[in-house]
């Protein structure tokens, strides 16, 4: 007999940009470490430190979140779909560099 064991389906938490704006305010405003803040919202420190960093960035370059975002998903849409068009034109290439002298050349 087999029995079938199923992991649970994890899923992701999704934060409201102004729940991290808040987040990140009440590491700068508070005093407190932010290890101690990330606790208290029931998040993990490193994710708090990846939205202080983001946010950083956002008031230095005067842009929102979203624009920022939708910059980087188009960037690695480019970066992939580069990379996907680099194999095409390497494998046409040697495609026809293997049959050229055979099928192309006039007798």
């Amino acid at each position: 007999m087999k029995l079938e064991v199923r992991m649970p389906k994890i899923t992701r938490r999704q934060f409201t940009d102004a729940f991290k704006v808040e987040a990140v305010r009440l590491t700068r405003e508070s005093g407190r470490p932010v290890a101690q803040v990330a606790r208290e919202l029931g998040i993990s420190d490193h994710v708090l430190y990846r939205w202080r960093t983001e946010q950083q960035q956002v008031e230095a370059q005067g842009r929102t979140r979203q624009a920022m975002r939708a910059e980087q998903d188009e960037l690695t849409w480019l970066t992939r779909e580069n990379e996907t068009l680099r194999k095409e034109r390497d494998f046409l290439k040697r495609a026809a560099g293997s049959s050229t002298g055979r099928c192309n050349t006039r007798q």
